[in-house]
């Protein structure tokens, strides 16, 4: 059987590890063919740099997705991320409407904030074109700060260390069990943290945990949600996936504290990518598929 096929709507940083160049590997890794549908090139991603180049890429997304159709391409899944302009969120809700099929799956990461606050090129008007865009999801992954903006919610008031809070939100995300959600960011113990899971499939809500790393890791969203949709795509229910990119993104975080890396250059995952074709294949824990980081 051949790879099943992704389309990737990110930004490409060439160094710092962000977006493609954590979505393509680990796409890659789990058997998928990603192919990206870059928004904008920048040289550096902006976590800890300055001065970065950036090349705006909007105009050139109508024009892959129509040669893309003319060619008959066609996609197991459509993964979108971080946009950087109104008009970019409107190409790519239609690049989906234009691809989408009753067999394929839409995840959108609704990239729009952190710890509280939005980016600072997110304004209002995005953030109600950011809602829009997620209506086309066929599974939703936001971290708390998203969530709230998607819910016009206080921040402070959405909760994520109560379980029955952590269902809540999951349940009111899913506008009436519409769409999957993944929302990251639970922490219903110091030790433990993860996700929790409404799966429209089945109407259950269950929580995906893993061990807590102490710190903060660039990149550790866009690995969560690239690891889930490549388990998604190879056929995982929503749990097992979420799962599994929680286990992952520890144990990357477990190794990027150990080996002290430079926080600006992201969550070192390179190295642990083998595990998840095995984890894929047999199902394992991605933690005890080795006794070596």
């Amino acid at each position: 059987m051949p790879a099943p096929r992704a389309a990737a709507v990110h930004d490409l940083s060439g160094f710092g590890r962000c977006s493609l160049t954590i979505v393509l590997p680990t796409l890659a890794a789990m058997g998928v063919q990603c192919c990206p549908l870059p928004t904008a090139y920048l040289s550096t991603h902006t976590g800890g740099f300055s001065g970065n180049t950036f090349l705006d890429l909007t105009d050139q997304i109508a024009p892959v997705a129509a040669h893309w159709k003319q060619e008959g391409v066609t996609f197991d899944a459509i993964y979108t991320g971080f946009m950087g302009s109104e008009k970019q969120l409107g190409l790519t809700a239609d690049f989906i409407r234009a691809f989408k099929t009753t067999d394929n799956l839409a995840v959108v990461d609704p990239v729009m904030g952190d710890h509280g606050r939005p980016y600072r090129t997110y304004t209002p008007e995005m953030c109600r074109e950011m809602a829009s865009l997620a209506l086309l999801a066929d599974v939703l992954t936001p971290n708390r700060t998203e969530a709230a903006l998607l819910l016009e919610t206080e921040y402070a008031a959405l909760r994520l260390d109560q379980e029955e809070a952590c269902r809540m939100w999951a349940e009111r995300l899913s506008l009436d069990g519409c769409r999957s959600v993944v929302l990251t960011g639970v922490q219903l113990c110091p030790e433990s943290v993860g996700a929790v899971c409404f799966d429209r499939e089945t109407g259950r809500t269950e929580f995906a945990l893993a061990p807590c790393v102490p710190g903060q890791f660039h990149g550790t969203g866009d690995l969560f949600a690239s690891v889930l949709t490549g388990a998604l795509v190879k056929g995982k229910p929503l749990l097992a996936a979420a799962k599994l990119a929680a286990e992952f993104t520890s144990l990357c975080a477990a190794r990027t504290r150990r080996e002290n890396a430079p926080d600006r250059e992201g969550v070192d995952f390179e190295p642990l990518l083998w595990r998840l074709g095995g984890a894929l294949e047999t199902g394992r824990d991605v933690v005890h598929a080795g006794s070596e980081y």
